[in-house]
């Protein structure tokens, strides 16, 4: 019995062991992004990952979930879907000094409640051979008749281009940001669709010479090995960095909380502190060709060869704040 006693405690006990030692994920991230970091850790410490890879509704799950969520952590792409949960109050506070001093202040939730872990620059991408970068230096170009049938686009709808026209509408104005999207969508080459990386292969096959595009696809399909002719997609375009006489290239984010219902702060804390130090930042870059939210986190070789740039300083809970008016254009133009 006691032989019996000891095994049902052992068993027992590794089992609370495996129970503390995993983390749970709901994660907006595509999966090829997040697996090299998480990876990463679970090799330095050990502990796992249980993660929940969903495009949408993340915020309608966990508010059903409650204090029953099994999941510690929400990684997001956009500053829109991070603001959300804030504001729906489905976030704990980080309380983290460490993060306080790795991120820069408009970087994170002025209430604690979340952190930017990577900056991603939306660029133009342009034909190298057709265009060539220098030809369009402002998002403002796009709407000009110069570009009739020469831009493509995936949705405007989408959280990437519905951000950058909130960007538009901060700076210039409801009027003007419309104005700018029929211009915009009447220069269009095709019916918006696809991802970025389809808008690259649209430069590629001429059917339009330039594009929005966050960097980092560029970089994939650059060194891609399962998909050899994405390298080609990439061949055919360059990045042009815009906006850099005035306001600055636009930036968005992939951020991170802590969910009030998490049971395991804890262990979700310390992970996020290791993803914005300089070691992990560095993984950000050169394994998924993003920019560092930390200052002091070196780029890439590759990254740092795309060149140098202003980035735009909006605040980012001002281009969230905007993102339904966006929205509004982009279904009143219908981008």
């Amino acid at each position: 019995m006691l032989r019996v006693f000891l095994i049902l405690s052992t068993i027992l006990f590794n089992s609370t062991v495996v129970l503390a030692e995993s983390i749970g994920i709901y994660t907006h991230r595509q999966p090829f992004l997040l697996e090299p970091i998480l990876k990463a850790y679970t090799k330095k410490t050990g502990v796992e990952f249980k993660t929940v890879y969903a495009p949408e509704g993340l915020a309608t799950r966990i508010q059903t979930e409650g204090n029953n969520t099994k999941a510690d952590l929400v990684l997001t792409v956009d500053i829109s879907r991070i603001k959300e949960l804030a504001d729906t109050k489905l976030l704990a506070p980080l309380n983290s000094s460490i993060i306080q001093m790795n991120i820069p202040p408009q970087f994170r939730d002025s209430n604690d409640n979340w952190t930017a872990l990577s900056l991603r620059a939306r660029i133009i991408a342009v034909s190298k051979e057709r265009v060539g970068k220098k030809s369009i230096t402002t998002i403002e170009e796009l709407a000009l008749p110069k570009w009739k049938g020469r831009v493509c686009s995936r949705k405007g709808s989408h959280v990437y281009n519905r951000a950058i026209l909130a960007s538009l509408i901060a700076h210039n104005g409801i009027e003007e940001a419309k104005e700018w999207t029929l211009g915009f969508v009447n220069n269009l080459a095709r019916r918006p669709q696809g991802n970025d990386r389809a808008q690259a292969k649209a430069i590629f096959t001429g059917q339009c010479d330039v594009a929005f595009m966050n960097t980092y696809y560029f970089g994939k399909m650059k060194f891609s090995k399962d998909h050899p002719e994405q390298k080609q997609w990439a061949d055919a375009i360059e990045i042009a960095f815009i906006n850099q006489e005035g306001r600055g290239q636009h930036m968005n984010i992939s951020a991170a909380g802590i969910l009030k219902g998490s049971k395991n702060k804890q262990r979700a804390r310390e992970f996020l502190e290791w993803l914005t130090s300089e070691e992990a930042q560095y993984i950000y870059t050169e394994t998924n060709f993003e920019y560092p939210a930390n200052p002091k986190a070196s780029l890439s070789g590759e990254v740092a060869s795309w060149g140098e740039f202003k980035m735009d300083e909006l605040p980012l809970n001002v281009i969230a704040e905007q993102s339904p008016n966006a929205q509004k254009i982009i279904n009143e133009i219908g981008w």
